[in-house]
């Protein structure tokens, strides 16, 4: 059995979770964004956020975990 490393870069892949779970944090509808409300850009801006997040996590990680 091999033995993994934790790594605390891994704890970033928390924040889209954090970030969308408390609804009523994000549902407004001001301030808007190109007409869009807060409630969805809101939303919509943690796609590109979550994959920057993957993506950092992922080149930090060695190849042996």
């Amino acid at each position: 059995m091999e033995k993994r490393h934790f790594s605390a870069l891994w704890l970033l892949l928390l924040l889209p979770y954090i970030g969308l779970l408390w609804v009523p944090f994000y549902n407004m509808k001001l301030p808007e964004f190109l007409g869009f409300p807060f409630f969805y850009w809101y939303q919509l801006a943690w796609v590109p956020l979550t994959s920057l997040l993957i993506f950092v996590v992922y080149r930090s990680v060695g190849d042996d975990e």
